[in-house]
C-alpha cells in the first residue's frame, strides 16, 4: 500500500472506530439517560459500521461478503436514528413511544428477515440490483422527512444564524453532517469517490470532538436543552421586547397571516423560541395564542365599528383566522358578545 492510501485508510479508519466508541458512550456509559442520548448512540453506530465496511472495502476488495451485509444493514438504520434524535431533541420525551417502537420493530424486522433469507453470500445479485437500493431510497424517505422536521430552525439560520442558540447549532450541525454524509454515498452510488463519505464522516467527527473541547459546558447541547430555563431579563429588556413586539403587530400586522407560528415571531426578534415564550408568560402573563388572537379582535373590532362591506366572516378571514367558528369563540370570550352583536351595538344609526 503506497503511503498516500496509508494516510487516508489510517484518517478514514481512525473515524470509523472513534464513532463507534462514541456510539457506546452514549449508549451505555452516558451520566444521562436520554432518548436523544440514545438515539444519538445509534446513528453513531449504523455510521461507523457503515463507514468501516466502506474503508475495508475500498482498500481491500476481496472482503467476505459477511462483512458487507453488515455495513449495509447498518445503513438502513441511519436515516431513523437521524429521525428519532432530532425528534427526541426538539420535543424531549422520557419513554419511547409506543409509535416509535412499532416502526423501528418493522424495520428490524425487515432487514433481519431479509438478511437470514437473502444472504449477501449466496445472493450478491439480489443484493446490489434490489436491497441496495431499496436501503437508499429508506434512507432518503427518513433525510426528507428529518428536513421536514428542521425546517423552521433551517429558515431561521438563513434568517438569523447568531441568534440560534448553541443546542439549536448542535441539532442543526446533526443534521447537516448527516445531509453532506448522505450525499456523499449518493454520489458513490451513482459512480462517484467511493470514499468521499468515510473522509466526510472522519472529518466531521473530528471537528465536533474539537469543539466539544472547547466548550466550558457541554450538557447543554445534548440534554432536553432546547428547553431549558434560562435566566430572568431585567425591566429595560422586558420593555425592549416588547416594544420590539408591539411594532411587528400594528406596523407589519403578523397576527393577520393565518399560520402564524411562535417561532416565526421569534425568528423576527432575533430570540429563540424559548425565550419568546417565557417573555409572553413571564411579562404579559399569556401564551402566543392568546397575545396573537387579542391582536386579531382587537383589529375585528376596529372593522365592525367602520361599517365595512365585508361581513362578519370575511373579518374574521382579514384578520387571521382560519375558522369562521374560531373566530365566534374566540371573539365572545375575549369580549364577551358576538361579532354580530358588537357590530350593533357599535355601528352608529344613520
Amino acid at each position: 500500500m503506497a503511503f498516500g492510501k496509508e494516510i487516508l485508510f489510517f484518517f478514514s479508519a481512525l473515524g470509523a472506530f472513534n464513532g463507534l466508541l462514541l456510539s457506546l458512550y452514549f449508549l451505555f456509559l452516558a451520566k444521562k439517560r436520554t432518548l436523544a442520548h440514545f438515539f444519538l448512540g445509534t446513528l453513531l453506530l449504523a455510521l461507523s459500521l457503515r463507514v468501516g465496511k466502506s474503508v475495508l472495502f475500498y482498500f481491500d476488495r476481496s472482503l467476505p461478503e459477511i462483512y458487507r451485509q453488515i455495513g449495509l444493514s447498518a445503513c438502513f438504520f441511519i436515516g431513523p436514528s437521524l429521525y428519532f434524535f432530532l425528534k427526541s431533541s426538539l420535543n424531549p420525551v422520557k419513554s419511547l413511544p409506543v409509535a416509535w417502537k412499532i416502526q423501528l420493530g418493522i424495520l428490524l424486522g425487515i432487514i433481519v428477515l431479509g438478511g437470514a433469507i437473502v444472504p449477501y453470500q449466496q445472493y450478491p445479485g439480489i443484493w446490489n440490483r434490489v436491497w441496495v437500493p431499496f436501503i437508499y431510497a429508506q434512507w432518503a424517505v427518513y433525510m426528507l422527512a428529518s428536513g421536514i422536521l428542521m425546517r423552521n430552525l433551517l429558515l431561521k439560520s438563513l434568517k438569523t444564524w447568531h441568534a440560534l442558540s448553541p443546542q439549536e447549532m448542535w441539532v442543526l450541525s446533526v443534521f447537516l453532517i448527516n445531509l453532506t454524509i448522505w450525499g456523499a454515498y449518493l454520489w458513490a452510488f451513482w459512480g462517484g469517490l467511493y470514499i468521499s463519505a468515510a473522509l466526510t464522516f472522519s472529518f466531521a467527527l473530528y471537528t465536533s470532538i474539537f469543539i466539544l473541547l472547547n466548550r466550558k459546558k457541554n450538557d447543554d447541547l445534548f440534554f432536553n436543552s432546547l428547553r431549558s430555563p434560562s435566566k430572568k431579563i431585567s425591566d429595560d429588556e422586558a420593555q425592549t421586547r416588547l416594544a420590539s413586539l408591539e411594532k411587528l403587530m400594528k406596523e407589519q400586522k403578523l397576527f393577520k397571516n393565518p399560520n402564524l407560528k411562535l417561532q416565526d415571531v421569534a425568528a423576527d426578534m432575533n430570540l429563540s423560541v424559548h425565550q419568546l415564550s417565557q417573555f409572553l408568560n413571564d411579562h404579559l402573563g399569556k401564551n402566543f395564542t392568546h397575545f396573537i388572537n387579542e391582536h386579531r379582535i382587537q383589529e375585528a373590532c376596529v372593522l365592525l365599528e367602520k361599517d365595512s362591506l365585508l361581513s362578519i366572516e370575511g373579518i374574521g378571514d382579514e384578520v387571521g383566522f382560519n375558522s369562521k367558528s374560531t373566530f365566534f369563540s374566540t371573539f365572545k370570550k375575549l369580549k364577551g358578545v358576538t361579532p354580530a352583536t358588537y357590530k350593533q351595538h357599535s355601528t352608529p344609526n344613520l
